[in-house]
């Protein structure tokens, strides 16, 4: 019993896109910078120079948590796009930042503007991945029923079909020949 479990977890595992892959790799991460915004929020604000903005950090730092637990879901897709806007905050936050050129550490912010912005560019081609998949998988696929698969549709097929003679070569191999 315990093997056949074995063996259908692999499998499962094997099943996963690329794009889960990521996104499951982009829900540990989340939820590591979320614990680190968390409970390291005095340390982060000094590193980026935001001393005063520690619940800010902790907020972002729940909302990464949030993502990161969304992203390791069955369907990952509405929480990488979450990322996506969270990305958004981050960037413009960042981008206002800048905009002090006395800011004490401005090195520090562009580097996490880098890491953001490289973050932000998987998050998307991620979360696009995603939705076409899991769309597909949910059945959102176009409509073929009224479609015979004949080009010149059923009924033409039907009347081409119906003149048809078995021919008599194949009549001898028929186990009972047509009446």
């Amino acid at each position: 019993m315990h093997h056949s479990h074995h063996t259908s977890s692999a499998r499962m595992t094997r099943s996963l896109s690329s794009a889960d892959k990521v996104a499951r790799g982009l829900g540990w991460l989340s939820l590591g910078m979320g614990l680190y915004q968390l409970f390291a929020a005095p340390r982060l604000a000094r590193q980026l120079g935001m001393e005063g903005h520690e619940n800010k950090l902790r907020a972002c730092g729940a909302r990464e948590m949030i993502s990161g637990i969304g992203a390791l879901s069955d369907n990952p897709t509405p929480s990488i796009w979450g990322r996506v806007g969270g990305d958004a905050i981050d960037l413009a936050a960042l981008t206002y930042a800048l905009q002090d050129r006395h800011h004490p550490k401005r090195k520090n912010l562009y580097r996490a503007l880098t890491a953001v912005s490289v973050l932000t560019a998987i998050d998307v081609c991620c979360a696009q991945a995603l939705s076409k998949r899991h769309a597909y998988q949910a059945g959102v696929t176009p409509d073929y029923s009224h479609r015979s698969g004949f080009p010149q549709g059923l009924e033409s097929a039907r009347g081409a079909a119906r003149g048809y003679e078995v021919p008599s070569d194949m009549q001898d191999a028929l186990p009972n020949p047509p009446i």
